[in-house]
């Protein structure tokens, strides 16, 4: 017998999403396990993803103009001098900072508890105008590349890591990639127009503006 979904639910509700999204991905506790079990492995190759990354970013017009609009915080900065913004730039290194922070909590984190949800959230809602600034908002189909870019960035540091049992080797691999479907959904869900009209009012007031929240292109 079907298990029954509630719709409703599934655009109201980011607990509700995420039980979904788990049961349907099969991520469990154990996925949660191996993430944290990974963080020792990552952490030290972290500034190097970080400024890969970006350097990717910078690699195409197109991902790259998003980093030529005043940003807050950057008073300095000119946006319509492209040869001031560096991968050097303050707003750069900030930026890379938060990458950073980002993939560090999000390998560190056991509790996948409702706050955790909401930030994976507001980690999507940051790329749209939905967070308040009219100048952000960011085609999707940059952030789709991006995450996949990442997740490969991931998972090259895992298959060189020697003396690790295959089998961890490969439920690791699988951990990574149900984490940024994860992820990947709860960017599309603040771009999809059907659903950015219920999830918009119930997010909006809990948006947290601080430098604890990953901001990663804009």
């Amino acid at each position: 017998m079907s298990e029954h979904i509630d719709n409703n639910l599934i655009q109201t509700s980011i607990r509700y999403r995420f039980d979904y999204l788990s049961k349907f991905l099969n991520f469990t506790s154990d996925d949660i396990v191996l993430l944290n079990a990974f963080a020792p492995i990552l952490f030290p190759c972290i500034p190097v993803i970080a400024d890969t990354v970006y350097r990717k970013l910078f690699s195409f017009d197109i991902t790259k103009q998003y980093f030529l609009v005043r940003n807050q915080g950057f008073d300095k900065f000119c946006p319509h001098q492209e040869p001031s913004v560096t991968l050097e730039s303050a707003q750069m290194v900030f930026r890379k900072d938060m990458l950073s922070m980002y993939l560090k909590r999000v390998l560190t984190q056991s509790d996948w508890n409702d706050t955790f949800l909401q930030y994976l959230s507001q980690v999507g809602q940051m790329h749209t105008n939905q967070a308040g600034s009219a100048s952000i908002n960011v085609d999707y189909v940059h952030i789709n590349a991006l995450l996949g870019y990442l997740e490969h960035a991931l998972i090259e540091v895992l298959w060189k890591v020697e003396n690790l049992e295959e089998k961890t080797r490969q439920s690791t691999i699988l951990a990574i990639n149900k984490f940024f479907w994860i992820q990947n959904d709860f960017f599309t869900m603040h771009f999809i127009p059907t659903e950015k009209k219920n999830l918009s009012s119930s997010l909006s007031d809990k948006l947290e503006k601080d430098a604890g929240c990953c901001c990663l292109i804009n």
